[in-house]
């Protein structure tokens, strides 16, 4: 399958990268192992980009992690979006970043308004049924640190960059 856009994703820190991935990792050894996209590290999807817009989308990539500090995210929810396909860990909407989302300048990401989430599993209504009591016998809220950004191609997936926070907003 060819390449077919590009996203912009805030990726945790080191320690919540550890911390988030526990909960991850609970519903895979119970046998949740879904469609969602392995290998990433654990992030929040910021804005998605055409193919052709590479070279714009690395320099705004570039541009927006020299002007921010890293973010700070409080994870205390667990969503399904509608269609019961996606279950997620979310933190709460804040001044911070709703400003990171904004200055990657996209009002939704891959077409739908943007929810800031972090995906656990993707699969049939049925199985993300299942999964919620697994994923709420390991979910604890955190205080997350978003410390960079990281560009990709999807599928088949294609790093293309990461670059650490380190501005002042």
């Amino acid at each position: 399958m060819a390449e077919q856009f590009l996203t912009l994703m805030a990726d945790y820190c080191e320690e919540d990268q550890a911390h988030i991935l526990q909960w991850y990792n609970a519903l895979q050894q119970a046998g949740f192992v879904g469609q969602q996209t392995a290998g990433l590290p654990m992030h929040i999807s910021l804005a998605t980009f055409p193919l052709d817009e590479e070279n714009g989308a690395i320099a705004l990539t570039r541009r927006v992690a020299a002007e921010f500090a890293p973010v700070e995210a409080d994870i205390r929810h667990v969503g399904i979006f509608p269609g019961g396909r996606v279950l997620f860990a979310a933190p709460d909407m804040s001044d911070a970043l709703v400003a990171l989302q904004q200055a990657c300048g996209a009002g939704d990401v891959g077409g739908y308004a943007w929810t800031p989430h972090t995906t656990m599993l993707i699969d049939e209504p049925e199985r993300i049924g299942q999964a919620v009591p697994v994923l709420m016998k390991h979910f604890t809220p955190i205080r997350a640190r978003i410390d960079r950004l990281h560009l990709c191609a999807f599928w088949p997936t294609r790093e293309i960059l990461r670059v650490e926070l380190t501005g002042t907003k």
